[in-house]
C-alpha cells in the first residue's frame, strides 16, 4: 500500500511539474505574441528568443517528426511551398557538398536557399536566404526575430525541441522568399530528423557515413547507417558518396524497400585527381575540371559527389541544369568556413608572427581525424614544417579514436575548453591525457589564446599549427577572429 501511494503521489507531482513548465511556456509565447504589435524597440532580440525556445522541451535533442508535423499543419503547411529541395545526411561531408553545389547554383545565377546547422558564430548562418542580386545571405536580425515570433505563437507553449521550432522557422522564411532551389541539411540523423518532414525532395545525397552521435543513432555503423538512409524516398535519386561495404548494404536495403534509384560513388560515377585536376566521369560524360579551391584530398570526393548530384539534378529538373563553366567557377570559388580553413590575418595569426601557418577545422570523429591528419601529412610534403595541434572535444566524442590518427605528426598537443558550449565538453585535463595515452605529448592551457601564446614561445622558425576538434571550438575562434 505504502508503495502504491509513493507511486500515487510520483504521478501528481509530476504533472503538477508538467502543468507549471506548460503555464510558463504558454505565459512566455503570449508576451512575445503581444510584442509582435509593439514598436521594434521593444521586440525581443533573436539571442532572447532563442533561449525562451529552449524552455519548451526538457531535452536538447529528442528526435521525432510528430512535433514538427504539428505545428507545420497549424502554419500552413510551409513545407509544402519550397522550392525544388536537395536534402543531404552523412556523417562528414555534408557541408562541403552543401557548399559546392550552392557554388555551382549561384555561379550559373540560380537563386539558392541553404539550410545548415550548428553555427559557427551566429545562428543567423544556419538560414541562409537568396537574394535578387542572386548571392544568398544568412537571415537578417529583423527577418529572424519575425520568423521566430511567428512559430512560437503558432506553437503556443507546447513541447517541441529548439531545433525543431527552429526548423519550422526556416521553411516558413525559405517559402516567403522566391528561390530556384534549397539545399537542405540534415541536423542529426535523417530518418526522424526535423528536416525529414519533406516527402518529395528533388534529389536526397548521403555523405561518407562513419561511426557519430552513437547515443542518438545506435551503438553499431549499420544502426547509424540505416538513420541516415531514412532520407530515401519512393521515386527520388539518391546520389551516394563513398561508402564501406557494410554502410553501402544498408542504404541499398533501404533504396529498394522504398523504391529509390540510387547513384552510387564507384559504380555509376567517380571522382579522382589526375595531372592538377579533378576528373569526374558519370556514364559516358566525363569532366575534365579545376582541383576544388576546399584543402584536402578529401575534397576529391566531396567534390566529385557535388558534381555528380548537379548533373542529376539537371536531368531531372532541365531549369537546374548546369553548364560545365558554371561548375568550373563554382569548383574555384567555393567557401566552407573552419573546413581545413587557412586564418592569414587577424588577431589569432599575429600571436603566432609571420613564419607561422595558422589553420582551423570543426572535424570532430575518428574518420575527421583520419582526412584531417592526411591533409596535414599532404601539406608537409609540400612544405615541411613542425606542425602543434590546438584541441577542443565535446565530451560524448571519441577523442581517443579523434586524435590517434596524428600520432607521428605533430610536435605537441595543447588542449582547451570550449567556451559555450551547450554539453558537457572533455576538460582539457582529460583530453591532454587522452592524449598522452595516444602516444603524444599533450599539455593543457586555459584558452586558446594561452595555447597559442605558448606555441609562439617555442623556439622561433616555420611553425604550422591547427586548431581542431569542435565546431563550437571553431565558432568561438572565428569569433575572436571578428573581434579588433
Amino acid at each position: 500500500c505504502s508503495s502504491d501511494l509513493r507511486r500515487a503521489s510520483l504521478v501528481a507531482a509530476n504533472r503538477q511539474r508538467r502543468a507549471a513548465r506548460r503555464l510558463i511556456r504558454t505565459s512566455i509565447s503570449r508576451t512575445r505574441t503581444a510584442a509582435i504589435m509593439t514598436s521594434s524597440k521593444t521586440r525581443p532580440s533573436s539571442d532572447v528568443l532563442l533561449g525562451d525556445l529552449m524552455l519548451l522541451h526538457p531535452k536538447l535533442i529528442d528526435l521525432s517528426l510528430g512535433r514538427v508535423e504539428r505545428l507545420l499543419a497549424k502554419l500552413g503547411h510551409p513545407e509544402k511551398k519550397l522550392p525544388p529541395v536537395v536534402h543531404i545526411a552523412g556523417t562528414n561531408g555534408k557541408g562541403s557538398i552543401t557548399a559546392y553545389l550552392r557554388s555551382f547554383m549561384e555561379a550559373a545565377g540560380k537563386r539558392v536557399h541553404v539550410y545548415t546547422s550548428p553555427h559557427l558564430v551566429r545562428f543567423h548562418e544556419r538560414i541562409v536566404l537568396a537574394g535578387p542580386d542572386g548571392t544568398a545571405r544568412a537571415i537578417d536580425e529583423d527577418s529572424l526575430v519575425d520568423v521566430l515570433m511567428r512559430v512560437q505563437a503558432v506553437n503556443d507553449g507546447e513541447d517541441i525541441t529548439q531545433f525543431e521550432i527552429t526548423t519550422a522557422a526556416a521553411f516558413l522564411a525559405f517559402s516567403e522568399t522566391p528561390a530556384d532551389i534549397l539545399l537542405l541539411e540534415v541536423g542529426l540523423g535523417g530518418r526522424l530528423d526535423a528536416t525529414n518532414v519533406i516527402s518529395d525532395p528533388a534529389l536526397t545525397i548521403i555523405t561518407p557515413i562513419s561511426m557519430d552521435h552513437a547515443e542518438k543513432l545506435g551503438p553499431t555503423i549499420t544502426k547509424i547507417a540505416s538513420e541516415k538512409a531514412g532520407i530515401l524516398k519512393n521515386g527520388v535519386e539518391g546520389v551516394i558518396s563513398q561508402q564501406s561495404n557494410e554502410v553501402l548494404s544498408v542504404i541499398e536495403a533501404r533504396a529498394r524497400a522504398v523504391g529509390a534509384q540510387l547513384t552510387i560513388f564507384g559504380r555509376d560515377f567517380d571522382a579522382y585527381e589526375q595531372t592538377g585536376r579533378l576528373v569526374v566521369q558519370r556514364h559516358e560524360r566525363l569532366l575534365d575540371l579545376p582541383l576544388p579551391a576546399l584543402v584536402g584530398r578529401h575534397q576529391i570526393g566531396n567534390a566529385g559527389t557535388a558534381v555528380a548530384a548537379a548533373l542529376v539534378l539537371g536531368e531531372r529538373i532541365p531549369a537546374l541544369k548546369l553548364d560545365e563553366k558554371a561548375i568550373e567557377i563554382g569548383l574555384r570559388t567555393v567557401e566552407w568556413p573552419a573546413r581545413m580553413q587557412r586564418l592569414s590575418s587577424g588577431p589569432l595569426p599575429a600571436i603566432l608572427g609571420e613564419e607561422a601557418e595558422l589553420w582551423l577545422d570543426g572535424g570532430h570523429n575518428p574518420a575527421a581525424g583520419d582526412v584531417i591528419a592526411d591533409t596535414l601529412a599532404a601539406l608537409d610534403e609540400k612544405s615541411p614544417k613542425p606542425v602543434y595541434l590546438v584541441v577542443g572535444m565535446m565530451g560524448q566524442k571519441d577523442a581517443l579514436g579523434f586524435l590517434a590518427p596524428f600520432r607521428g605528426l605533430v610536435r605537441a598537443i595543447y588542449t582547451v575548453p570550449i567556451p559555450g558550449a551547450n554539453e558537457a565538453p572533455h576538460t582539457q585535463e582529460d583530453l591532454a591525457e587522452t592524449a598522452r595515452v595516444a602516444g603524444m605529448q599533450a599539455t593543457d592551457r586555459e584558452n586558446v589564446i594561452d595555447a597559442l601564446n605558448t606555441i609562439a614561445a617555442l623556439p622561433k622558425g616555420p611553425k604550422r599549427v591547427l586548431i581542431c576538434g569542435s565546431l563550437y571550438l571553431a565558432g568561438h575562434v572565428l569569433a575572436l577572429q571578428q573581434q579588433s
